[in-house]
């Protein structure tokens, strides 16, 4: 029964370990749909009118964040990505202290993991809004390779 517990533990905390990075590019978007939804029902929307409120600004904060890192070049390029990155640094180092205080006691440690979980956590969003953009030539990476031909498709 021991082992069945520490093993579910394990399984749970990498769960949310892989939750962590899966969802931490979506932090800015999160956060801002949920100010924009909490704002419309204070207002008087509803709550049909605040969930709706709230879907509308979440995406259009990711939309805008996707376009604007798409379609510019240095140093706009990486000011957005640090404006998607900060936010989920903030979370990463959250969770990482909270998920560092279960197993080690309070203290320097403590804040040394939940600082690398903070780092690792906003340079995961940043290289994921980076693999979400384009390639600037608009075609994709332009080296795929094709097992057909047994060359890169751009070698004629």
């Amino acid at each position: 029964m021991l082992a069945t517990g520490i093993v579910l533990s394990i399984v749970g905390l990498g769960f949310f370990c892989w939750l962590l990075f899966t969802l931490a590019i979506y932090a800015l978007p999160t956060f801002a749909g949920l100010a924009g939804g909490l704002a419309a029902f204070h207002s008087g929307a509803g709550v049909v009118g605040a969930i709706t409120v709230g879907l509308l600004v979440g995406g259009a904060i990711w939309a805008l964040g996707q376009f604007v890192f798409a379609s510019t070049r240095t140093p706009l390029r990486a000011i957005v990505g640090l404006v998607y990155a900060v936010p989920a640094a903030i979370a990463g180092y959250q969770m990482s202290f909270a998920l560092a205080g279960l197993g080690l006691p309070g203290g320097v440690w403590q804040a040394a993991f939940a600082v690398i979980g903070a780092v690792v956590s906003g340079c995961t969003a940043f290289s994921r809004l980076a693999l979400l953009a384009p390639a600037p030539d608009g075609r994709g990476t332009g080296s795929t390779y094709s097992p057909a031909g047994g060359r890169l498709h751009d070698q004629g």
